[in-house]
């Protein structure tokens, strides 16, 4: 088993150290936030100490800071040759990570979500994917991509994820209004969407749009749906949304 250290310890970090602990490795975190950093301590028995001391005592390095952050924290910090560095921190290119954690040279940037404690969360990697997999899988799919562009196009993906949610908010808002009972159609609108994605088999590509007009065939409440999303021009919301992303990703 490792000993992983986490710079940075917040939402991110959090569901990580819980998987990775659950796993037999031995976790050490930075205190700051102070209060997930305490709970990490009484639940997996990490250790919590100065983000150097964490560095020292660590084989492989987590960084889960706020991009902003990353230049002004980790420049004051000494990394090891031999360790090995995964980022989960958008906008911070490779190059700045080899810079920033000289002469450590073994990187892997991805994109975990909170549910990744749990399984099932795809993990784009760019850079050593094997490093992931051996952590992560097979509860967690490791996707490995070519380059830092098609990165930050998963990123942007990633954002789509709150939208998702922020519609179906929306949607269980009204349900709620017209049945009287919130707890109950918010649990519907859950239920409903992860009972369906669960269904669905991994394979080739096609398969959404399949599912899709499965659903909405003629005259069917699920086409009337569909066509007004397009007519008021979601879709076209979405895409520029995702290119504004992966473009702000690039500076």
């Amino acid at each position: 088993m490792s000993r992983i250290g986490f710079i940075g310890t917040g939402h991110i970090a959090a569901p990580i150290a819980r998987f990775l602990a659950a796993k037999g490795h031995k976790i050490s975190v930075t205190e700051r936030s102070a209060q997930v950093s305490a709970q990490l301590k009484v639940e997996l028995g990490a250790s919590v100490a100065a983000p150097q001391s964490v560095i020292d005592t660590s084989d492989i390095v987590f960084l889960c800071l706020r991009p902003h952050m990353a230049a002004e924290v980790l420049s004051s910090l000494t990394f090891r040759a031999d360790q090995q560095i995964i980022s989960v921190m958008a906008a911070v290119s490779a190059d700045e990570l080899a810079s920033l954690c000289a002469p450590a040279s073994d990187f892997v940037q991805t994109i975990p979500l909170g549910f990744l404690q749990a399984g099932g969360c795809p993990l784009a990697a760019f850079g050593n994917d094997c490093l992931l997999a051996d952590l992560f899988e097979p509860e967690n799919p490791v996707v490995k991509v070519s380059d830092a562009t098609a990165l930050n196009a998963h990123f942007a993906v990633c954002a789509m994820v709150p939208g998702l949610l922020d519609l179906m908010a929306t949607g269980s808002d009204w349900l709620a209004k017209e049945t009287g009972d919130a707890d109950a159609a918010e649990f519907y609108t859950t239920q409903l969407v992860s009972g369906f994605l669960a269904t669905m088999e991994k394979g080739k590509a096609g398969r959404l749009a399949e599912e899709r007009d499965a659903l909405a065939t003629d005259g069917t409440l699920s086409l009337q749906m569909i066509t007004a999303l397009r007519s008021d021009k979601a879709h076209d919301a979405l895409k520029q949304a995702l290119a504004a992303i992966g473009k702000r990703l690039e500076t």
